[in-house]
């Protein structure tokens, strides 16, 4: 029996484990439509996730911050996810199956999302009351940087009560390339979100995973027969 090569498992959330993008482009919609601003199409919101839901309504909102009506936009924008973040959101396939599998074999799991606190919190009670162990959102007024800085990385290790050493970090961005980095954390890029390989290979990506179970592939835990996981050095 092999030893497993990882015994922490921090995940991003939204591209990683949950599909969101629907629900997150019909709360970017309606605070456009309600404010009378153009609305946007579902690949030019998947290409503005990624750095918090600030970030995607300064992109959405024409003129960003520079917009008078920004924080009035944002606002509802935050108000509506918050009542309609479950409506089409749902975990990829073969994610709960994964979050069973480590937990049963005694690993440790986290998530970190640059997604709201209250929405992180709620989805993964939600959707993984009994297989996530900590789940961490933004709150940089608390001093908790988000996303790709390395603080909600440290903050979840912590919360574990685990080092650093047996730990490995998987999202589907640029932004988790860089917060595993910038945590010093060996990253696992999924193949399944919302960036393509060609674009997670331009920003660094070395590992990758085409499906939930080659996770465990790379952490030693699955068949040995199976490797669908791709190194590129």
């Amino acid at each position: 029996m092999q030893t497993a090569k990882y015994h922490t498992f921090i995940f991003d959330l939204d591209g990683t484990l949950l599909y969101t993008l629907a629900d997150l482009a019909a709360a970017v919609n309606y605070a456009l439509r309600t404010h009378q601003m153009p609305e946007r199409t579902l690949d030019e919101v998947r290409n503005f996730v990624g750095n918090g839901v600030r970030m995607l309504m300064i992109r959405a909102i024409p003129d960003g911050l520079q917009n008078p009506q920004f924080d009035e936009v944002f606002s509802t924008f935050r108000s509506y996810y918050m009542q309609h973040s479950l409506d089409t959101t749902r975990p990829y396939d073969g994610i709960p199956q994964l979050l069973s599998q480590l937990k049963a074999a005694g690993m440790r799991t986290a998530v970190v999302s640059n997604k709201f606190y209250a929405a992180t919190q709620e989805l993964c009670q939600h959707f993984f009351p009994d297989t996530v162990d900590v789940a961490i959102g933004e709150h940089e007024a608390e001093g908790i940087r988000k996303k790709p800085a390395p603080d909600t990385v440290i903050e979840a290790l912590k919360k574990l009560g685990v080092s650093a050493n047996d730990a490995v970090y998987i999202g589907d961005s640029d932004v988790d390339i860089e917060t595993a980095r910038n945590a010093g954390l060996p990253c696992i890029s999924v193949l399944w979100g919302f960036r393509d390989k060609s674009f997670l290979l331009a920003h660094g990506a070395t590992t990758f995973a085409a499906t939930p179970s080659d996770i465990l592939q790379v952490a030693n835990m699955g068949n040995n027969n199976s490797y669908l996981f791709t190194y590129i050095r």
